[in-house]
């Protein structure tokens, strides 16, 4: 047999393309079961030093924090105000929906503003030296000014970028917290230890939402009243699903009926406003579809269904009008 195989050249070709199936198929059911390890080990160790990077980014932020104040102190000492008088608490709206938390906040968007408008500029002037181009004052006008806007408006479009992807990442994971607040309210926990097992589960799959959660649960922690807890829960969102959550939380306290059935109320109308929303977007892909099908595909179906027809016009009818010419 084993001569029958060595004689002919397909079965060693048979045998050769065996074994190297099996090899292949042995070697991805094994890297298959160490990514799954890696996988598991990984979020294992996540969740393990879920704390630790909690602490680890606290003492970051107030690294960070005290950084910003040196220098903030210090270009303030030097006779340039960083406040907005006019619209502060305007101001810090914006960037509390955007997620910048700090009290620090405006007067580093201002500072970066102010930077912006100065570096722009003054790059554009570094890079035309550095290439050996001369710089009119027509030119350098035209261009600097044109950066300088662009600097003072960038942070703005950063920040209202921002705070809508933010606004829409608590949106879509609300939902999601408010079934799981459900399920821990009617297992019998108080609203404080629903809060605080909702923010602990949803750090890793909604971490805006855990967040915010988070700090409403510590306001609690703290001696705030429920009431105080919730409406700044729904000031630090900026979001109305929220806002309408507080405000419908505060009312079912006040009047002391069941947190269970208010959830699971409100928690069925943010599903149905969240599907609502899924289905506008859906019918709104057949108009925003047409814009590109008209100018891409139109053309060349024109092309395709014309061409014969203009080949046959070259053919025929070009020759007969030459030699009637």
């Amino acid at each position: 047999m084993i001569d029958l195989i060595a004689s002919t050249p397909f079965a060693r070709l048979m045998i050769l393309a065996l074994i190297f199936a099996i090899v292949v198929i042995a070697a991805m059911v094994a890297l298959s079961f160490i990514e799954s390890r890696i996988t598991v080990r990984g979020e294992l160790r996540q969740i393990a030093d879920r704390g630790t990077g909690l602490v680890q980014d606290a003492s970051l932020r107030r690294r960070t924090d005290g950084i910003w104040n040196q220098l903030i102190d210090r270009i303030e000492r030097s006779g340039l105000s960083l406040q907005d008088t006019k619209g502060e608490d305007v101001l810090r709206g914006r960037l509390r929906a955007a997620g910048f938390t700090s009290p620090l906040a405006p007067r580093m968007y201002t500072l970066v503003r102010l930077g912006l408008i100065v570096a722009l500029p003054a790059l554009f002037v570094l890079l035309s030296l550095a290439l050996g181009n001369t710089i009119s004052i027509l030119r350098l006008y035209l261009v600097g000014s044109l950066l300088a806007s662009a600097g003072l408006f960038l942070p703005a479009l950063f920040i209202r970028a921002r705070a809508s992807r933010r606004e829409t990442a608590i949106t879509n994971g609300f939902p999601d917290s408010l079934d799981l607040m459900l399920i821990c309210v009617e297992a019998g926990l108080g609203l404080e230890a629903a809060l605080d097992r909702v923010a602990r589960e949803m750090t890793i799959a909604q971490p805006m939402v855990s967040e915010l959660i988070a700090t409403a649960t510590l306001r609690l922690r703290a001696g705030a009243s429920r009431e105080e807890a919730l409406r700044g829960l729904a000031d630090d969102a900026g979001v109305d699903e929220v806002r309408s959550f507080a405000t419908l939380l505060i009312q079912s306290d006040r009047l002391g009926s069941g947190i269970g059935q208010t959830l699971r109320t409100y928690s069925a109308e943010m599903r149905e406003r969240r599907r609502m929303r899924a289905e506008e977007k859906a019918h709104r892909l057949p108009v925003l579809l047409s814009i590109p099908l008209v100018a891409c595909m139109l053309p060349t179906m024109i092309g395709v269904l014309m061409l014969p027809a203009i080949i046959r016009m070259i053919t025929k009818i070009g020759p007969i009008m030459a030699g009637g010419g």
